[in-house]
C-alpha cells in the first residue's frame, strides 16, 4: 500500500506536475525529448540513473585512500593502509564491511573517508574487501564468510606483529564479525582488544520495513533455488532496498530525470549504492533464515558457525554501538538490544540522520548531533529520555574511545605486508572494481 501511494503522487506524472508542464512550454517540447533519451538509457542499463557516475572513478576520487592489498582468498582481499604518522598504534584495527555492497562506504572522497581519518589518527588500517560472486564463487556459505573475517585477524596479527586486533563491523559486516568473535570465544581464543559495531543488528526480532519482503514461502523458494548454489543478483538486493526509501530513491529521479529531461547530480554516496553487489546463495539463504525469519542467531546454542555454538554472552570485549536515530534498514532501537546480547562493557552512542549518513558524518563538517548516556536500561526509550545530546560528529567520540586500546605506540611501518605476506597489488585491488553484471 505504502508502494502503491508513493507512486500515486500526483508529482510523478506530467499532466499533474506544473513543474513538468511549465519546463515542457518553455522549451518547446525539448525537455521530454531529454526525458524520453533517458528513459531508454536507463532501460538499456536496466536501473535508474541517480548520480552522475562519470564524475566518479574508483581508485582515483572513491577508495583512493593509499595502501596495498597484502592477502587474498577467492572470497576476499585484504588491504593495509599506508600508514600517514610517525607513530602507529601497536594494535591495528581490522574494518569489517557489508558484504551486500562495496568497502568503499567507508572510504569516500578524502574529505569524508571514515578510513582516512582514521589512518589519520595513528591506526594501522586493514580493510576486507568483499569479492563481488559470480557462479563459480556460488557456493560460498556464511562460514565461509566468518573464516575469511577470522583469516584477516591472523594476517593482521602477523603483519603488524601484534597479539590482538581491535575489529569493527558495519551493518552485515558487523552481525557476521559478531558470530566471528562467538566463534573466537568458543574456541577460547583471545585475539580481539576491542569491538566497534555500526549500524549493526543482532537481534532480528524488530527489523522494520525490509520484514515486508521476509516470509517462509518466500525464503524456502529462494533456497530450492539456490540454497545449495547460485546466486542472488545484486541488482534485485539494489532494487529492494531502493524500494524501502521510494520516495527518496526512485520517485525523485523519475521526475527529474524522464519528466523534466533533467540530468542527476555528482553524489559520491549514490554512486556508491548504485555499485551492487552478488551475494552466494547458500550464504544469503543461511542469514536471512536465521536472523530476519526465524531470529536464530540471537539464541545462545541455536546456531553452529564454524562447528561450535555461537552464543553472543560469551563475546566478553569491549564494544562501542553506533546505531543511527532515522536508520530504516538498522532500526536503532532494534541496534539498542545487542546491549542485551553481548558480554563485556558496552558503550552505545546514538548517531542522527539516516543508515549511511549518520555512519559517514566527518566532524569537519560540523553537522548533525549525537547522544549518549552512562545509564543502558532495558528499553530503548528509556535510555533515550537519560541521554545527552551533543552537536557535531560521533567520530572524535570513537577516536577517544578506541585510544584504550592501541596497546601503546610504535613506529610506523615503511612499507606495508611483510615477508609472509607481501604486497600483492595497490589499493583498492581488482575485487572492488568488479561489476556485478560482470562476476
Amino acid at each position: 500500500m505504502k508502494q502503491w501511494c508513493d507512486a500515486m503522487s500526483p508529482a510523478n506524472f506530467a499532466a499533474t506536475n506544473p513543474a513538468v508542464l511549465r519546463e515542457a512550454l518553455e522549451t518547446k517540447g525539448e525537455s521530454l525529448t531529454r526525458g524520453l533519451a533517458n528513459l531508454i538509457a536507463d532501460t538499456r542499463r536496466e536501473r535508474i540513473l541517480q548520480t552522475d557516475e562519470a564524475a566518479f572513478e574508483i581508485g582515483r576520487n572513491l577508495a583512493a585512500t593509499p595502501g596495498d592489498v597484502v592477502y587474498e582468498n577467492q572470497l576476499m582481499q585484504l588491504i593495509q593502509y599506508r600508514a600517514a604518522t610517525p607513530e602507529v598504534a601497536a594494535v591495528p584495527l581490522v574494518m569489517i564491511p557489508p558484504c551486500i555492497n562495496k568497502f568503499y562506504i567507508l572510504d569516500l572522497r578524502a574529505e569524508n573517508s571514515f578510513v582516512r581519518h582514521a589512518v589519520a589518527q595513528g591506526h594501522t588500517v586493514y580493510m576486507v574487501s568483499w569479492r563481488n560472486v559470480g557462479p563459480a564463487e556460488g557456493g560460498f556459505d556464511w562460514d565461509d564468510y566468518v573464516n575469511s573475517i577470522l583469516r584477516a585477524f591472523e594476517v593482521a596479527r602477523t603483519i603488524s606483529r601484534s597479539g590482538r586486533v581491535n575489529a569493527l563491523g558495519f551493518c552485515v559486516g558487523g552481525t557476521l564479525l559478531a558470530a566471528a568473535l562467538a566463534v573466537l570465544a568458543a574456541r577460547g581464543e583471545d585475539t580481539v582488544g576491542s569491538v566497534t559495531y555500526l549500524a549493526t543488528m543482532l537481534d532480528f526480532a524488530e527489523p522494520g520495513q525490509i520484514r515486508v519482503f521476509i516470509d517462509e514461502q518466500g525464503i524456502a523458494a529462494r533456497e530450492a533455488r539456490i540454497g545449495k548454489g547460485g546466486i542472488l543478483p545484486g541488482a534485485e538486493l539494489a532494487a529492494t532496498f531502493n524500494a524501502l526509501r521510494a520516495n527518496d530513491l526512485v520517485w525523485p529521479y523519475v521526475v527529474n530525470n524522464y519528466l523534466l529531461g533533467g540530468a542527476p547530480s555528482a553524489f559520491d554516496i549514490l554512486y556508491w549504492n548504485a555499485d551492487s553487489t552478488n551475494l552466494p546463495g547458500p550464504m544469503y539463504c543461511s542469514y536471512v533464515r536465521n536472523t530476519y525469519l526465524e531470529n536464530r542467531l540471537r539464541v545462545p546454542g541455536a546456531v553452529q558457525n564454524c562447528g561450535v555454538a555461537v552464543d553472543f554472552g560469551r563475546v566478553e570485549r569491549p564494544s562501542f554501538i553506533l546505531a543511527t536515530r532515522e536508520d530504516h534498514i538498522v532500526p536503532w532501537r532494534a541496534a539498542y538490544r545487542s546491549l542485551e546480547l553481548l558480554g563485556g562493557e558496552k558503550t552505545f552512542v546514538l548517531g542522527a540522520s539516516g543508515h549511511i549518513a549518520g555512519v559517514i558524518n566527518p566532524p569537519a563538517g560540523g553537522r548533525r548531533s549525537f547522544w549518549t548516556s552512562e545509564d543502558h536500561p532495558a528499553s530503548p526509550d528509556d535510555w533515550l529520555g537519560r541521554a545527552k545530546e551533543e552537536r557535531g560528529s560521533w567520530w572524535p567520540l570513537w577516536w577517544q574511545w578506541l585510544e584504550r586500546f592501541k596497546g601503546g605506540a610504535c613506529a610506523s611501518p615503511a612499507r606495508t605486508g611483510s615477508a609472509q605476506y607481501p604486497a600483492i597489488e595497490p589499493a583498492p585491488g581488482r575485487y572492488v572494481r568488479q561489476k556485478a553484471n560482470q562476476a
